[in-house]
């Protein structure tokens, strides 16, 4: 999807290159008093991510480098490689793995969540309400 872009020439040196690297369909409006919080996340080499967890409003990321195995409750398990991008609804929806797809090499990515100001970046999610959902998984 890479597009390049140049902004208008200003006078003293040339213009900045922007580039569009991937586009997320279905944004949804950002109510007021909600923050736009942008996180990079680094898995080392064979990382399994953190465990079943929910984020606090949605998530739009990228992948930098390497590649991810990225699990949603209700959809398949996927790979996301560098370059691509992706997102998840939070609130309810259980985040089951954001593990690195690689033993030799870390994998990095750039979030940014919606969220209230001060909202933990993810709540893990117990093993009793797990139980409770499993017919929600795509496995």
């Amino acid at each position: 999807m890479s597009e390049l872009l140049h902004h208008p020439p200003v006078a003293g040196g040339p213009p900045a290159k922007v580039e569009i690297l991937a586009e997320v369909p279905g944004v949804a409006p950002v109510p007021d008093g909600l923050v736009a919080r942008t996180i990079l996340v680094t898995l080392p080499p064979g990382s399994p991510g953190a465990p079943p967890h929910r984020h606090p409003g949605p998530v739009y990321g990228y992948v930098v480098k390497g590649a991810t195995v990225f699990e949603l409750e209700g959809a398949p398990e996927r790979m996301i490689r560098a370059g691509e991008a992706f997102s998840e609804p939070g609130g309810d929806v259980i985040h089951y793995k954001g593990a690195n797809a690689f033993d030799d090499e870390e994998s990095v990515l750039v979030v940014t969540m919606i969220c209230e100001p001060g909202a933990p970046v993810l709540t893990v999610v117990g093993h009793e309400e797990l139980e409770a959902r499993k017919h929600m998984r795509a496995v």
